[in-house]
């Protein structure tokens, strides 16, 4: 009778123990898709937003560098409409499998308030990946206009029988509701006058056919340098290396403002975690690049990394803050 430690024993419980690690190793990859190897395709990046607007530009510019780091090409898929609510929900449905990605963006946080109805909830059907950067907005005027600080441009609404316009890019834009924001905390008498578009907006504040806006900083910056439009405040929380002489609207006597638009990325939820923190890694590691600071910087954008978890709140923050701000200015989707 063989013993239970015999050679014979111990090379068939080897023997049985391999076999069976060998059938549980697949089944185990298959329960939970390694990032090792990902991504295997191509990788969709969705934009809400039609090509050359500063959303498009920064997907541009981070697919470019996950491609060249991670081995596939990342593909920037413009589906613009609504918004940006179009794209969203494209993704939102998608197979949670790191093929499809979306740009994630501020106006989710809006639209999650601004519209009654949506195929998709921004916070519970998207995987947070990371943070790619943030970009303030500043509020302009026309230079005709005596207005030189926040104080002058409050006694100039104050005079106005109708208070001082104010233009945006459309009813419910992060434009719009950065200058909703400054309404709220300053109780100025302001009025909005909504365009369809930003270009249209600066078009009659150039002409003076309005007096103010919270625009995007790209936008209105070229304006700003020329002397075509005067930059008043920035609404960041620390002034712009591109505008050192602007101040913010914090120090210009509302402590604590900080508007700012910001792009991330986000998964489908159900994306494995290990795909999610592959790509956070990448992301951050992008960011970190001489060249890719550099062309943030051109667009007035502060890199901004960081982990999913620190999206994941961030998101519902940004998500709770608007709705209030929303609600006050009675904003509704065109």
């Amino acid at each position: 009778m063989h013993s239970i430690h015999s050679p014979r024993r111990r090379a068939l419980a080897l023997a049985a123990g391999v076999a069976l690690a060998g059938l549980l190793a697949p089944m185990a990859a298959l329960a939970q898709p390694g990032a090792a190897a990902y991504p295997t395709k191509p990788v969709r990046l969705v934009v809400g937003y039609a090509a050359g607007g500063a959303t498009d530009v920064i997907a541009r510019l981070i697919a470019i560098k996950l491609s060249e780091q991670m081995g596939q090409q990342f593909v920037v898929d413009n589906r613009a409409g609504a918004n940006s609510n179009v794209g969203a929900d494209i993704v939102a449905h998608s197979p949670p499998d790191g093929a499809t990605l979306y740009l994630f963006t501020i106006a989710n946080t809006i639209n999650a308030t601004l519209y009654d109805k949506l195929n998709f909830d921004a916070q519970k059907d998207f995987e947070p990946v990371g943070l790619i950067a943030r970009v303030p907005n500043i509020l302009v005027v026309n230079p005709k206009l005596p207005i030189k600080s926040v104080a002058e441009y409050l006694k100039f609404a104050a005079d106005s029988p109708n208070g001082i316009t104010f233009a945006s890019s459309g009813s419910g834009s992060s434009i719009h509701l950065s200058g909703e924001m400054f309404k709220m905390v300053s109780k100025a008498n302001m009025l909005h006058v909504p365009y369809k578009g930003s270009a249209p907006a600066v078009t009659d504040l150039l002409g003076g056919q309005v007096q103010s806006m919270f625009d995007n900083t790209p936008s209105s910056m070229p304006h700003v340098q020329a002397g075509r439009l005067r930059a008043i405040a920035i609404t960041s929380a620390k002034r712009s290396p591109l505008l050192p002489d602007v101040p913010t609207i914090a120090e210009s006597g509302y402590p604590g403002f900080d508007v700012q638009s910001w792009f991330a990325i986000a998964a489908p939820t159900g994306t494995p975690r290990a795909i999610v923190e592959r790509l956070n890694t990448e992301l951050n590691k992008a960011l970190a690049l001489p060249d890719v600071k550099k062309r943030l910087d051109e667009l007035a954008a502060t890199p901004d990394p960081g982990t999913p978890e620190q999206l994941r709140t961030f998101i519902a923050a940004e998500t709770r803050r608007w709705n209030e701000v929303v609600k006050a200015s009675g904003a509704k989707a065109e």
